[in-house]
Formats: structure tokens, C-alpha cells, sequence
């Protein structure tokens, strides 16, 4: 019995031992995102996607919810910034299911820009078409 506790706890420091540095690894190969979608660059968006996906095993849909630009999404922020080839990019990428699900204000993406007056926005248009 002593040995299965021991061994369990071994498992377990071993296993945090091991996530933790590959969080922080996470968050600063993603630490100038929001910088490339402001700036508008694909190349440079679509580079950074593809080397967390090979280093890390992410997909866009997997680190989407967790970064946030001055308060808003990925895609929001594109909006904002009149990124259309990020945003374009980013709708392609993502799931349908989490396009039209709601982020961490309770709305849509497509309510938010409707609420705020970018339903011109070329991104919506995608997203409307993707959704």
C-alpha cells in the first residue's frame, strides 16, 4: 500500500514538474499575436500558427479563448484594426462551432460587431458565410 502511495506521488510532482515550463513556453511563442493581427500581417500569423501547432500541438481553437487584446478576441481585435487579412485568416481557421458560440462576455462575435457598428466589416461578412 506504501508503495502505491509513493508512486502516486511521484506521478503526480513528475507530471507538474513537466506542464508547467511547457505553459510558459506556450504563452511566450504567443506573446506578440495580438501585435500581428493589429499589424495585419498573414505571413507572420500564419507562421506563428503553424510553430505552435508543430512545437506544441495547438490549434487556433485551442490558445483562442485564452488570449485576449486590450480586452478583446482574436478576431474582435481584427475587426477593430481593419485587419482583414488576419481576421479572414482566423475565421478560416476556426471551427464553426466556436465562431458562433459566445466568448467571455456572453455575446457572439457577430452581436458584438453588431453592437458596435462593423457589420460593413469585410470579417463579418466571412464569418457570416463560414457560419
Amino acid at each position: 500500500m506504501l508503495k502505491i502511495v509513493k508512486a502516486s506521488i511521484a506521478i503526480a510532482v513528475t507530471s507538474i514538474v513537466v506542464t508547467t515550463p511547457a505553459q510558459a513556453d506556450v504563452a511566450e511563442a504567443l506573446q506578440n499575436i495580438c501585435t500581428i493581427v493589429k499589424a495585419d500581417d498573414k505571413d507572420e500569423l500564419r507562421k506563428k500558427m503553424k510553430r505552435v501547432q508543430s512545437d506544441y500541438r495547438l490549434k487556433l481553437q485551442d490558445y483562442y479563448a485564452g488570449i485576449s487584446c486590450g480586452g478583446n478576441s482574436l478576431i474582435r481585435t481584427a475587426m477593430l484594426n481593419d485587419a482583414v487579412e488576419t481576421g479572414t485568416l482566423m475565421v478560416k481557421k476556426m471551427p464553426k462551432s466556436d465562431l458562433s458560440s459566445p466568448e467571455q462576455d456572453g455575446k457572439t462575435v457577430v452581436t458584438w460587431a453588431s453592437e458596435n457598428g462593423l457589420t460593413s466589416s469585410p470579417i463579418v461578412a466571412v464569418l457570416n458565410d463560414r457560419i
